[in-house]
């Protein structure tokens, strides 16, 4: 399943080259020495995946807790539904009822820290552009977070943001080297992949949680058996 991250990564940066490309575009980078150019985006890219490494802290603990009481086939087959569901819903339809509303303060807040740290050109302020840059809003994101929950782990919930994180990485590097390189061909190509790409991750979440036996992709539930002895004298 935390293959699944990485290709949701490579498969969705160009979403991220869109969302967050204007901020890419942006990065104060050194235009005249290329080793500074390529370290300054090294750090900003190892903000960013800090910040999904947090996030899938996070999220993995909560998947935690729906393992311990029992429940995580459950929670893998719903979250599989919900992603589909998502994926598949009128965009108009999912605009009604914006997640974001309710963080719109601390997004503010973000986007002006950002707008800040833009202007500035110190040794910290890549990693904090990176960092600053994970915790935004996007839709992929929220469907790697779906994942991270799934894995019912912290440490697994952390490493499938990372992974989604680094698949990431390859277009949004081209994207602050060359800008708006791609034509709009191949973007509509890979834009409609995304959404058949996320129904197929859901539908391996439904699998993973029918726990059918077939290894890798359902394997059976394992369950835990304890006896114990009561001798009378």
């Amino acid at each position: 399943m935390l293959v699944s991250a990485l290709i949701l990564g490579l498969l969705g940066s160009l979403h991220c080259v869109g969302m967050c490309g204007p901020i890419a575009f942006m990065l104060p980078v050194d235009r005249y020495n290329s080793f500074k150019k390529v370290s300054q985006i090294a750090i900003y890219h190892f903000g960013r995946l800090l910040a999904y490494s947090i996030i899938g802290l996070v999220f993995g603990l909560l998947g935690k807790s729906f393992y311990i009481f029992g429940i995580q086939q459950q929670l893998s087959i719903v979250i599989g539904v919900l992603m589909i569901v998502i994926i598949l819903l009128p965009h108009k339809t999912i605009g009604k009822y914006n997640l974001s509303k309710p963080l719109y303060k601390f997004i503010s807040k973000i986007k002006s820290s950002l707008g800040k740290a833009l202007k500035k050109k110190t040794a910290d302020t890549f990693l904090t552009i990176g960092f600053l840059n994970g915790f935004l809003p996007c839709g992929l994101v929220y469907m790697a977070v779906f994942g991270a929950i799934a894995t019912g782990s912290l440490v697994e919930g952390s490493l499938y943001m990372i992974l989604f994180g680094l698949g990431t990485i390859p277009l949004m590097t081209t994207a602050i080297y060359l800008g708006k390189f791609l034509n709009s061909t191949i973007k509509q190509r890979i834009q409609k992949a995304i959404p058949a790409f996320v129904v197929v991750i859901g539908l391996l979440f439904i699998l993973r949680g029918l726990g059918l036996g077939i290894p890798y992709v359902s394997p059976a539930p394992i369950i835990e058996t304890a006896t114990s002895a009561i001798e009378c004298h």
